[in-house]
């Protein structure tokens, strides 16, 4: 589903961050990435989704269901990433002057689909109902259920999740990454977290560790609430 091949990714200063790495996910499966700070975790993200650029070298270093990403163009980039990808951000980006329905039903929108399933959504997250209220009216928990149900209402192929639990508290943690796992176990999605907690990474199918020296697995983590 998502194959990186001798990936390089250099700051402006010239410091390399991420060096020669390659590895392979599949779908359907739920990976967590750990790291130290500063080891490129979110760096790696953005060039998976391409919105970053990796360094010259490697003809094809990211690869989406076999598309090479850097044979895409801007356009091309942005019709991939709007059909095939899901995004999770930690400071969530719901946009507050629309409302949870519309929030949620923007990707189907986009992509010309049937916004019939955005309700769907918003029910399977805990928020039916709630149709019609605005992000302001929501809890942080809330709001990352928000931003759960638009990342996954299009059925995206990759889910990618940058610290989704950062900014909750350790309860309505456990329930957003249970309703994640459950959301994209239904949809055979793959998916990478980025998180630094050992317990959020223990409810993904397997952790891997992100070093100078590459990706590399992490002993199973016992599962407990983030």
């Amino acid at each position: 589903m998502l194959e990186l091949r001798r990936l390089n990714k250099s700051y402006a200063s010239g410091h390399p961050v991420l060096s020669e790495l390659s590895y392979t996910f599949h779908a359907g499966e739920f990976v967590a990435i750990m790291g130290d700070s500063g080891v490129g975790k979110s760096t790696l993200l953005n060039l998976i989704a391409g919105l970053d650029h990796p360094d010259p070298g490697e003809a094809a270093p990211i690869l989406v269901d076999g598309v090479p990403m850097a044979a895409l163009d801007d356009d091309a980039a942005t019709k991939l990433r709007r059909e095939r990808m899901g995004f999770i951000f930690q400071a969530f980006h719901v946009l507050p002057h629309l409302t949870l329905l519309q929030n949620v039903a923007l990707p189907l929108l986009l992509n010309g689909l049937s916004q019939e399933r955005a309700a769907e959504m918003l029910a399977a997250v805990g928020l039916g109902g709630r149709d019609h209220d605005y992000p302001h009216q929501l809890s942080g928990g809330e709001m990352q259920r928000v931003a759960i149900a638009r990342a996954l209402v299009h059925r995206p192929a990759l889910v990618l999740a940058d610290e989704p639990t950062g900014n909750l508290d350790p309860d309505t943690a456990h329930s957003v990454l249970q309703l994640l796992r459950t959301e994209i176990r239904a949809s055979g999605a793959c998916t990478i977290m980025v998180t630094h907690s050992e317990a959020a990474a223990a409810m993904a199918d397997r952790t891997l560790i992100l070093t100078r020296a590459g990706l590399c697995e992490a002993p199973q983590l016992k599962r407990s609430r983030p």
